[in-house]
């Protein structure tokens, strides 16, 4: 299976917010869509990542507080980034090795989505599902 699979069936919302964005308001976009990570957008390119992960750090440089703290001021620049055409054993051991939780999906420049570890392990259950269906069936029937 590839990742260009997992975008088609997870669908291809995007969300994202400009580096120039305060944290309290990547916050409050995270929370209404129940989302983990934003994508940082300038000038129509990607130039980064926010996950929760670096706003629970500045939360806790900041005791708490976010204040008046930018996208730009935390957000992981140059993040790690799968292909369309990226098997997904090959994926998870990127996100593994990498510690990502979350992955953009780029084609050449062009953004096509995020993928989540969540993303990967949902699609890995449902392909193994499906074998297992087959098998059973394959059995099943199998010629006496």
């Amino acid at each position: 299976m590839q990742v260009s699979e997992i975008l088609k069936v997870k669908g291809n919302a995007l969300f994202t917010i400009a580096p120039e964005g305060k944290l309290t308001e990547a916050v409050s976009v995270m929370a209404q869509h129940n989302m983990g990570s934003l994508v940082v957008i300038d000038k129509g390119r990607m130039v980064g990542m926010l996950t929760f992960g670096e706003i629970l750090s500045a939360l806790d440089k900041g005791r708490g507080a976010l204040g008046d703290a930018r996208v730009r001021d935390i957000m992981e620049r140059d993040p790690v980034t799968a292909s369309p055409a990226m098997e997904v054993s090959d994926l998870r051991r990127t996100m593994i090795d990498s510690g990502a939780r979350y992955l953009p999906v780029m084609d050449r420049d062009k953004l096509l989505g995020v993928i989540s570890f969540r993303d990967v392990a949902k699609a890995v259950l449902e392909e193994q599902d499906f074998e297992n269906r087959m098998l059973k069936g394959y059995i099943k029937n199998w010629p006496e």
